[in-house]
């Protein structure tokens, strides 16, 4: 069977592409009055992604050449957006990457499962007016957790290991803040044995997830006391705390399809339908059970403001680890582990690299990712099957514009106007990301060249 070749996609004519072409400029005029009132100001950082995404995959900004020494067939190969959460392409390829980061490198061959924190909607707004709180939402439901585990298990030093997301957004695209975790099911001992969770109530778990994160917001002056007290008292206060069946280590692709599913992208392009006048976005999902049906209706501007309130702020992690798989604990690992090896008399052998300089060529890991993702060989040639390569990279507008000329391809494709740029902050607060789970493989040594 003669493997699938790849075939580049076609940006231009994705609805979503059209739909942010034909009415961002309208959604960034009627902001302030139509908007603001409801998502808070205007984030820079939305008209910064959405500008990238309808650059990527668009030759008219840059791209490779590929060609087969054999055939001399070639074919150009835009660059990418490296979008997290927001570009559908992108961010796809990240989702795969991560479930094999994970099951690869860093879960640990014991049974696990996934765990989903939410809270009521009277308490959604505080989170979306500060995304900050988001970090401690996290943080709560790993002491939850912590304090659950070493309980049961009477294990006041067990380790748990815990990969948490945070998820913004609902089946359409609401705002709704909850935790999705990716927890091995019991507690692990410095000794590197794992012991397994029995199969309990998590009503305790629940219960101090609602207490924690009321008294969490009472004390941030957030919550008044009235409020507080009448979420305290209430049977079904709206805060859940859910947990799948044990996947065991065996089942590796249910453990990656879970990896997977946690830092899935807020919304998909294949549930997007535009009516034929392009004023209305049918977007469908699943059956939602308090409005009684399997859809809901946007016009274009306010499909645009539904979508990009899920675009996190820059250096803003959604993704992190506690426990047992925390980058501290995987460090102390790997050093002691050197230390061990320096111990036996095995001597560690260093190698003098700082005038290595890598080939500024996509890796193998790009190559293979592609394949992952869509079931084609971006560098097996469509017309004699054989290897092709990259030869050269484009990114002088001078030269892409005159080969794009001479093939027919120059579109001059339109604009997005930029917003206003935010006043400066002084003291702002960067969180370090010591370990990006989104490692940029597909096309970092290419815009690393071209930017060279």
């Amino acid at each position: 069977m003669v493997e699938q070749v790849y075939r580049p996609r076609r940006p231009r004519q994705s609805p979503l592409w059209q739909c942010l072409s034909r009415h961002f400029d309208a959604f960034l005029a009627d902001y302030e009055a139509r908007y603001q009132p409801r998502y808070g100001f205007l984030r820079p950082i939305i008209p910064e992604v959405v500008n990238k995404f309808l650059d990527c995959g668009d030759l008219e900004h840059g791209f490779a050449r590929v060609r087969c020494d054999h055939c001399k067939h070639e074919y150009l190969l835009a660059f990418s957006c490296k979008g997290r959460w927001f570009c559908p392409s992108c961010h796809q390829k990240k989702v795969q990457l991560f479930g094999a980061l994970l099951t690869e490198s860093i879960l640990f061959p014991v049974p696990h499962r996934h765990f989903t924190f939410t809270i009521p909607k009277m308490l959604r707004p505080y989170f979306r007016f500060d995304r900050d709180l988001l970090k401690a939402l996290c943080r709560i439901a790993h002491e939850c957790l912590l304090d659950f585990m070493r309980t049961t298990l009477n294990l006041p030093d067990g380790q748990p290991g815990i990969v948490m997301a945070i998820h913004t957004f609902g089946e359409y695209m609401d705002f709704h803040p909850h935790v999705h975790a990716l927890v091995a099911d019991g507690l692990f001992a410095r000794s590197g044995l794992f012991h397994v969770l029995p199969d309990v109530t998590l009503k305790p778990v629940e219960e101090s997830f609602r207490a924690r994160v009321i008294t969490f917001l009472v004390e941030k002056g957030l919550l008044p006391a009235d409020r507080a007290r009448m979420l305290r008292g209430w049977v079904h206060s709206g805060f859940n705390v859910h947990r799948s069946r044990r996947v065991l280590p065996d089942e590796r692709e249910d453990l990656e399809r879970l990896a997977q599913y946690i830092i899935r992208n807020p919304f998909a392009i294949e549930k997007m339908q535009v009516n034929q006048a392009g004023d209305s976005i049918i977007y469908r999902s699943a059956m939602n059970p308090k409005i009684q049906r399997n859809f809901q209706v946007f016009t274009p501007c306010d499909f645009i403001a539904a979508i990009t309130q899920h675009i996190p702020d820059k250096s803003f992690q959604l993704v992190r680890y506690y426990g047992w798989y925390s980058n501290k604990m995987r460090g102390q690992r790997d050093k002691q582990a050197v230390e061990e090896a320096k111990a036996a008399g095995n001597a560690v052998t260093i190698i003098d690299v700082s005038e290595h300089r890598p080939r500024r060529i996509p890796s193998a890991k790009w190559r293979e990712l592609i394949k992952k993702v869509w079931e084609a060989d971006p560098l097996l040639c469509p017309k004699c099957q054989k290897e092709m390569r990259i030869v050269s990279l484009i990114d002088d507008k001078a030269v892409i514009e005159r080969i794009l000329r001479h093939l027919g391809l120059w579109q001059q494709g339109v604009r997005v106007a930029s917003a206003r740029a935010p006043p400066e902050i002084v003291d702002r607060v960067v969180e370090p990301c010591y370990d990006d789970p989104f490692p940029n493989y597909d096309t970092e040594p290419v815009m690393a060249y071209a930017n060279g």
